[in-house]
């Protein structure tokens, strides 16, 4: 039988359009820089959530502060520029406490990644997690936070001077702690079925207690200035950088242009917050970045689901990779990630090089890409 033959006009259509197709599928393929991310799960189960934290930690690390509060006073003032370059809708990885939150809100990641050295940092964000889910609005956190009753006249239009004034002048109460505590504890071990160790609740109450004992006045350098950490905490000396920074005064601040953005400034950016953390896309996760676990494997994964990080915030990490040696490692690890050519990092102090800037005090950004330029060469080139 002699094959069907295809008029030559409409044989050079049949092979344009399969052309098309080939071309309109690659580009989808090779232009990461120009197309929106895709997002990560809508929601992880409390299995995954807690597999994932599990699956991507590394053994627990040391640092000589126990960070339950960020000393950085111009965190704030890097966010107008990052919001012309960093996608929304990305993912988000982050170092640290509650500085994360703000630029968590102003980015409104898809996801977030919180990478600390120390184990003490995770059961932080744990603790945080569970006020988040606890509290109705931002009044009603910093209620829980800090173990203060609530003042009357506070309302979700209140603004963030008056609900940390009136925190201010308020009295702790250990009895409204001890009922925080079992809250806190509750939520994670009863709703969640988090399998949470001794130690973990043990970084739970020392973090806790401080936020209580010192209240919205509370700095970088309290806690270890007037208590001996537990060894969960992974704290190895004594507070420094104070810089008379306190709570209350990083929620008030603004971006240097007269904008409040700290994840207490508003209720819209609380809720965006709450709501995250409710569908557990808010993951902590132990990791040194100098290590060769963490980063590769958290990028494994957001490659799997196609996801792109929009940003990485690292505090003033490198400056200590660059004095351990590390930051090579730390180099080619990032490297790993999925990136294009807006995501980009955030830090504070002295970057890459271990050079410029004054301490924590001088925030910047950088775009990932260009910076890890090196690290993606291949070896010998």
């Amino acid at each position: 039988m002699r094959p069907h033959k295809v008029p030559g006009k409409r044989r050079h259509l049949v092979f344009f359009a399969i052309w098309l197709v080939f071309v309109l599928i690659n580009a989808v393929r090779l232009i990461p820089s120009g197309r929106a991310a895709a997002p990560p799960p809508a929601e992880l189960t409390d299995r995954q959530f807690w597999n994932l934290s599990k699956d991507w930690s590394e053994e627990d690390g040391v640092f000589r502060s126990d960070n339950l509060l960020s000393n950085e006073t111009s965190f704030q003032y890097v966010i107008p520029a990052l919001l012309k370059v960093a996608k929304q809708g990305g993912v988000y990885l982050g170092v640290g406490p509650e500085q994360n939150f703000t630029y968590i809100v102003a980015l409104k990641p898809a996801m977030a990644i919180i990478i600390d050295i120390r184990h003490g940092n995770l059961d932080v964000q744990l603790m945080y997690k569970a006020l988040f889910e606890l509290s109705k609005d931002r009044a009603d956190f910093v209620s829980r936070l800090f173990s203060r009753k609530r003042p009357s006249g506070l309302t979700e239009k209140s603004t963030v001077s008056e609900i940390f004034s009136e925190y201010l002048a308020a009295e702790g109460s250990k009895e409204f702690y001890d009922e925080n505590l079992k809250a806190i504890e509750d939520v994670l071990m009863k709703k969640h079925g988090f399998p949470l160790t001794s130690g973990d609740l043990e970084g739970i109450r020392w973090a806790l207690g401080n936020y209580y004992q010192f209240g919205p006045a509370i700095t970088y350098s309290s806690s270890l200035s007037a208590n001996v950490p537990p060894t969960i905490v992974g704290a190895t000396g004594g507070g420094f950088g104070n810089n008379g920074v306190t709570y209350a005064s990083l929620m008030v601040s603004d971006d240097g242009l007269g904008q409040s953005r700290s994840f207490l400034a508003s209720q819209e950016n609380f809720e965006f917050l709450k709501n995250l953390e409710a569908r557990n896309l808010v993951i902590p996760v132990v990791g040194d970045f100098g290590g060769n676990k963490a980063i590769r494997t958290v990028g494994s994964y957001l490659k799997s689901i196609d996801a792109l990080v929009s940003a990485f915030y690292l505090s003033n990490v490198e400056q200590f990779l660059v004095q351990d040696g590390k930051w090579t490692t730390f180099c080619a690890s990032t490297s790993t990630l999925p990136l294009d050519a807006t995501s980009s990092f955030i830090r504070s102090g002295r970057g890459r090089n271990g050079f410029g800037g004054g301490g924590v005090q001088n925030s910047s950004t950088g775009n990932m890409l260009q910076e890890l330029t090196f690290c993606r060469r291949p070896v010998g080139r």
